[in-house]
């Protein structure tokens, strides 16, 4: 199925400030970037672009040296400087400072699929002089087609995702393949190289631990006896796993209720795809009984995608309390919560847990079902 990306290169870029653009590997970064290189070649002549790519020797070699004569005469001919992969770029973040003190008009460009070590790189020497675009699989409200043919793909999308090379593909047994390679030689590559992870079939298991578990609250504690670790173990794992755009974590909402579950955390996988490739489930969904996890999943991830694409600051939670009362996902925005329930079948007589509405006022529900998930997805907020 075609889509077009919403977010926009040019309307990022600021003077004084770099643009770095994160996401996951195979999400889209370089074909954004090559995108928008095309459409400022038809203003700006190709010898004023600067494109390269991380991992280029003579790239590497010239901002490990920090020499800043060296990085403004580089810098000095180009209107536009595009660095691809640039978290292979040793000592990138001071380099490119450099270039921006002493040539602000400069138009810089990063991407970077391994956030935790571009995100290392940039933080201090990079302070006040970037912004950030986080690029996610395709978002419904992304897609070129009308409700009826999404509503048709909606099993498509449960089950394989929404990453673009398994969008294009043209069978089922060429997007599990796709999406066993993501996971065995994309996702984790960053982490195995660039964080020397000891045991990667550590990190295997642990995500399989949350893909079992999606849709519920986790427990560290849980996880280390299943995978037989320790809770330090597997929380570093965890943090990677997010660094990473593997998953999202999800804490509960309280405003400090005592019966309120505030010290667990739900895990959400960033594309159904990914999930169900790191446990080898492709079942189709009339033989799965994880649907209400699945739908769950992609509800939540198509509001976050809707979010950073609309540029909001959204934060998002689910609420819990001991006697059982839940709420699938709380949406908080400029203060007002919106309580959101995720139902694959049914949704009928759905309404507010006594103890919510003591707490926080009967707030209108939101129960999003096969029947209306496009209006509240397709909607502008």
């Amino acid at each position: 199925m075609k889509y077009t990306r919403k977010q926009n290169i040019a309307s990022e870029l600021w003077p004084k400030r770099a643009l770095i653009i994160y996401g996951p590997r195979r999400v889209g970064k370089t074909t954004l970037l090559k995108d928008y290189l095309v459409q400022e070649g038809k203003t700006t002549p190709p010898d004023k672009v600067f494109y390269g790519i991380g991992e280029d020797i003579k790239l590497r070699e010239l901002y490990q040296s920090e020499d800043r004569s060296r990085l403004i005469n580089f810098a000095t001919p180009y209107d536009i400087i595009a660095i691809d992969e640039a978290q292979y770029t040793p000592s990138i973040g001071l380099g490119t400072k450099m270039i921006i003190d002493a040539l602000p008009e400069k138009k810089i460009v990063l991407t970077g699929s391994s956030s935790f070590d571009l995100s290392g790189q940039i933080g201090e020497p990079l302070t006040g002089r970037h912004f950030t675009l986080t690029l996610l699989p395709i978002a419904q409200s992304e897609m070129l087609a009308g409700k009826f043919e999404l509503t048709n793909a909606l099993h498509d999308y449960l089950v394989f995702g929404s990453y673009p090379e398994i969008l294009n593909a043209g069978d089922s047994s060429t997007r599990i393949k796709l999406l066993n390679e993501l996971v065995s030689s994309y996702l984790f590559k960053d982490v195995l190289i660039l964080e020397k992870i000891k045991s990667p079939n550590l990190l295997r298991d642990i995500a399989a631990c949350l893909a079992f578990q999606l849709g519920n609250e986790v427990s560290m504690n849980e996880i280390a006896v299943a995978v037989t670790s320790d809770v330090k173990t597997v929380a570093r794992y965890l943090d990677l796993l997010e660094k990473m755009f593997v998953i999202k974590r999800v804490r509960g909402f309280s405003r400090n209720l005592r019966n309120e579950i505030v010290k667990k955390a739900k895990y959400y996988f960033l594309d159904n795809g990914v999930r169900n490739a790191v446990i080898s489930q492709f079942n189709p969904l009339h033989l799965r009984n994880d649907i209400g996890a699945l739908w769950e999943n992609f509800i939540f991830m198509e509001l976050f995608k809707k979010s950073n694409i609309e540029g909001r600051f959204d934060n998002f939670y689910f609420w819990r309390t001991h006697a059982g009362q839940e709420i699938d996902i709380i949406r908080e925005r400029n203060g007002v919560l919106e309580p959101i329930e995720c139902k694959w079948s049914g949704g009928q007589g759905a309404k507010l847990p006594k103890v919510w509405q003591e707490a926080y006022g009967n707030t209108p529900l939101t129960v999003v079902t096969k029947e209306n998930y496009l209006d509240i997805l397709l909607k502008p907020s």
